[in-house]
């Protein structure tokens, strides 16, 4: 059974008559007449009694004419779905960032999103890089907000540099260091290390070990944190000092200080990833919005330094 056939049985069933419902459907009488009772003999049954004057339903089609106007009305709705989904106005989106790097810019991107997609299901998950790939990789993640990818990484992910960093010491307050304006990377060889862990951002980690190693020294981690705000306590309460993302600045506290370094030479980059070949209409709606306000979000960037 064709929904055309159920249109034009409803368009009959509610002008009372072939002529008019003709007229509204835009098709010849002769045409309705033949479709109508096709789907009569379809179903076994008569839906309407016709004479030379007038055309009402049977019994048997008032009961038609019920479910028949329900499952256009599904049908309708179903094409608005489709219609909706690919313009990216309604669906799903799961979005992966990174707090201390996103905190700036993020919320204004979100609220205009929502406002310009509401029927848009959007989830919102902080995640250090390591588990945004895991993500990605089932199929439960569609954008993230994080640190450079690997190479084997670059075959299925796309990527956009949104921003490079400098980094900033992070030191407790009092600090020997604390009252210089730059400091050397060189003048910490001998200071206990806070950093943020490996296995959660290699690339970041990679990139703090390598500048020490530049300076002369290998430093000497004492603890890992998972999170950059605690990073930022165990600096606080003595624990040792760090090297971390000037876009951490949103996250200081009252007992630590931030502080340029020398030479200042690493440049870490906040990337925009999705997945290329599971990309949908609302995916590709977010990173269109993200890439109207690139300029925007760099003008943003905190720290003494703007790259």
């Amino acid at each position: 059974m064709e929904l055309r056939h159920l249109r034009y049985f409803r368009a009959v069933a509610e002008s009372k008559g072939f002529r008019e419902a003709a007229r509204r459907l835009h098709v010849v009488q002769p045409a309705l007449s033949q479709t109508v009772s096709d789907l009569e003999r379809e179903l076994g049954v008569r839906l309407l009694a016709r004479n030379s004057r007038s055309v009402r339903l049977t019994s048997e089609g008032e009961v038609f004419l019920k479910e028949a106007k329900e499952i256009l009305a599904h049908a309708d709705r179903s094409v608005e779905l489709a219609r909706g989904a690919a313009r990216g106005e309604i669906g799903s989106l799961s979005v992966g960032f990174l707090g201390s790097a996103t905190a700036f810019f993020l919320p204004r991107i979100i609220r205009d999103y929502r406002r310009r997609f509401p029927g848009v299901r959007l989830t919102l998950r902080e995640m250090a890089p390591a588990p945004q790939i895991d993500e990605f990789r089932a199929g439960r993640l569609d954008v993230g907000f994080t640190r450079p990818i690997s190479a084997a990484d670059e075959t299925w992910l796309r990527s956009e540099c949104l921003y490079r960093d400098s980094l900033l010491a992070v030191l407790p307050k009092g600090h020997r260091a604390s009252a210089r304006a730059v400091v050397s990377v060189q003048q910490l060889a001998d200071e206990p290390f806070v950093l943020f862990h490996r296995a959660g951002a290699p690339e970041l980690f990679d990139a703090i070990v390598g500048l020490c190693s530049r300076a002369g020294f290998t430093p000497r981690v004492v603890n890992e944190a998972d999170m950059m705000q605690t990073v930022l306590t165990l600096v606080e309460a003595g624990e040792g000092i760090t090297l971390v993302p000037a876009c951490v600045s949103n996250l200081r506290g009252n007992g630590v200080v931030l502080r340029p370094v020398e030479p200042d030479t690493v440049r870490i980059p906040l990337l925009m990833v999705w997945p290329e070949d599971r990309e949908n209409r609302a995916c590709r709606s977010f990173v269109d919005l993200v890439r109207e306000q690139a300029e925007t979000i760099r003008g943003m960037l905190p720290g003494p330094r703007r790259r």
